[in-house]
């Protein structure tokens, strides 16, 4: 009997090693700790897939439940921080601000959360304790953005709610009931997020009805285009957690309300193939091999079919569309973009688009810092705080506030 429950358990123990275990580039952080964390994150996106194929629920719904009840047992930090639940132009935040008043003027940061455009919980868990972070460290106003989310809404929602959010709090009578400096408002996003962050900074910057523009625009391994899903990054991460290529193009097609089945479409770039005549837009706006540093080039060469699937652009116009992808922007969009900080991951699938997007606001005259990270992964700064206090994460963190409390 006894070697019969040791058979078992080391079948069972075997399985869970074979499962948990995935290669990964030896320079990433902490490598044992992502892969559990990867292993739980894939455990979920099954359970969600299957949730969806039994027609018991949405896939994003099961995902984002476990994410939320999750989120909901980390510890509140910073307990100091005064925060406020209130609407701006219809639109749902949460205000926090450090306490005492003392009549001066404080800087302000909006924050824009990621995941996916669909997950997250933004006045929970991490990205909770990176805005109180910000708000006593900074000694700032901080406001976080609490858009609806794909599968409920779809591209334009989320973008028209952050910039009705931004352009509300913007106001000179909000900022001075919130005693902010005008002079002195940042606008941050991380992932989708920053995809955001980066739409409505274009959009605050051509806007001529709004007297108040960001000073700053903070990135963090934002996701800026849908064209080319085989840039360096995408080929050299396209395995590498959390972040996969697959799955990166599945949440672009819930962002857009696309039919899932275009997922290995887009990840062979069937959709942008040389039968598609958008060949000049590409290499205007997003050609790696000139953008790039050769570095991160190393032997990867790009990947345009000669022949695609002509109905995808037509179906899905949005992939053209610069609001939902701010690496198409014009250059004279650009041009009126605040001071940039992008941080990228080396292990990231979208590390090439930040980069890319470093490049261009600075080959338009835009001041950008680009932090770039060796052992960094997508997702890292938010496993910054507990249970995670990824290493990298902890450095993202403090480097990013120390760049925002240099310049801001």
């Amino acid at each position: 009997m006894m070697k019969l429950l040791g058979g078992i358990t080391l079948l069972l123990a075997t399985a869970v090693a074979y499962y948990i275990y995935i290669p990964l580039p030896r320079t990433i952080s902490e490598p044992w700790k992502l892969m559990v964390l990867d292993a739980t994150f894939r455990g979920v996106v099954m359970m969600g897939d299957v949730a969806h194929s039994l027609g018991l629920s949405h896939r994003v719904h099961v995902i984002n439940s476990a994410i939320v009840n999750f989120e909901s047992m980390m510890p509140i930090t910073n307990q100091e921080i005064q925060i406020e639940d209130i609407l701006f132009d219809e639109v749902h935040v949460r205000v926090y601000q450090p306490p005492g008043k003392d009549g001066k003027l404080r800087r302000s940061v909006m924050f824009i959360h990621g995941g996916g455009w669909a997950l997250g919980a933004p006045t929970l868990g991490s990205y909770d304790c990176l805005c109180r972070q910000m708000a006593a460290d900074l000694d700032a106003v901080v406001v976080t953005v609490d858009y609806r989310m794909a599968p409920n809404v779809r591209f334009p929602v989320q973008y028209d709610e952050c910039v009705r959010a931004a352009k509300h709090f913007l106001r000179p009578e909000v900022l001075a009931k919130y005693s902010v400096d005008p002079e002195r408002v940042a606008v941050f996003g991380d992932s989708a997020g920053g995809n955001l962050a980066a739409a409505v900074a274009q959009r605050i910057g051509i806007d001529n009805t709004t007297s108040v523009k960001f000073k700053l625009q903070v990135l963090v391994y934002p996701v800026l285009q849908a064209l080319d899903f085989n840039t360096a990054s995408y080929q050299q991460n396209q395995n590498v957690p959390i972040l996969y290529r697959w799955l990166m193009a599945r949440f672009w097609l819930e962002y857009l309300g696309a039919d899932f089945d275009l997922v290995h479409s887009f990840m062979v770039n069937n959709h942008t193939a040389q039968d598609q005549n958008l060949m000049s837009l590409i290499h205007s706006k997003l050609d790696w091999t000139t953008l790039l540093p050769k570095r991160m080039i190393k032997n990867y060469k790009p990947v345009f079919p000669v022949t695609g699937s002509p109905g995808i652009l037509k179906d899905i116009p949005a992939l053209l569309d610069a609001r939902a992808a701010p690496l198409l922007a014009e250059d004279e969009v650009l041009r009126m973009v605040p001071r940039a900080y992008i941080m990228t991951g080396e292990h990231d699938v979208l590390r090439d688009d930040g980069m890319m997007y470093a490049r261009r606001l600075e080959l338009v005259g835009v001041s950008v810092t680009n932090e770039h990270y060796e052992a960094g992964f997508h997702g890292c700064v938010s496993f910054a705080f507990w249970p995670c206090y990824f290493s990298v994460g902890i450095r993202a963190v403090q480097n990013c506030i120390a760049w925002l409390d240099e310049h801001l």
